[in-house]
């Protein structure tokens, strides 16, 4: 990589971080530009060089946590189970909170989240025999159900050990669901 790459990368975390600092503060629609630059330290134009505008911004967070996640759920599979899986969400919350927050914390990107994460169990999932429950209503559910939890976690300012909260999922949400609705899809090898 060479020193240019470096620095934009740099650039980008710094302008990523700033805006997540902000939206926790003060909320991402009173948020602006110079807000932004002025915490991030960098030129008013240097934002322009990167992103149209904070959306785009905030668009580019969301991809990033959310390949994170994927790659992550993805990586322990099929190996762990459902306990395992909530312990690596709660984790990864739990490392990436600020972000996760402000990422929550906004109705379109929170729609988002729950519309790219629900399209992501669906194609890895199937629907189990002779469940009445059909496979998007299922998939839908255990993401809202999901990120519910994970909102309730962090606005109790996670009280519980990641592990309990892995345990909590597989209870409240990942073993009903499947045993009504979902069984997993073998995924490719890499």
């Amino acid at each position: 990589m060479g020193m240019q790459d470096r620095r934009v990368k740099r650039t980008q975390r710094r302008l990523a971080s700033a805006l997540i600092e902000l939206t926790l503060e003060k909320g991402f629609d009173a948020v602006t530009i110079r807000d932004i630059t002025e915490r991030a330290d960098v030129g008013y134009a240097t934002f322009f060089r990167h992103y149209k505008d904070k959306h785009e911004l905030l668009k580019d967070v969301l991809d990033v946590v959310l390949v994170e996640l994927v790659e992550l759920l993805r990586s322990a599979r099929p190996a762990s189970g459902p306990d395992r899986t909530g312990v690596l969400i709660f984790r990864y919350v739990q490392e990436h909170h600020e972000a996760i927050r402000a990422l929550l914390g906004t109705y379109n990107v929170r729609q988002q989240i729950l519309k790219a994460a629900t399209d992501t169990t669906l194609n890895e999932t199937g629907p189990r025999p002779g469940s009445i429950v059909p496979l998007e209503i299922a998939s839908y559910h255990i993401v809202a159900s999901s990120i519910a939890l994970i909102e309730w976690w962090l606005d109790h300012n996670m009280p519980y050990p990641i592990e309990l909260m892995g345990n909590i999922y597989e209870e409240l949400i990942a073993r009903p669901t499947s045993e009504a609705a979902l069984l997993p899809k073998e995924l490719p090898s890499k």
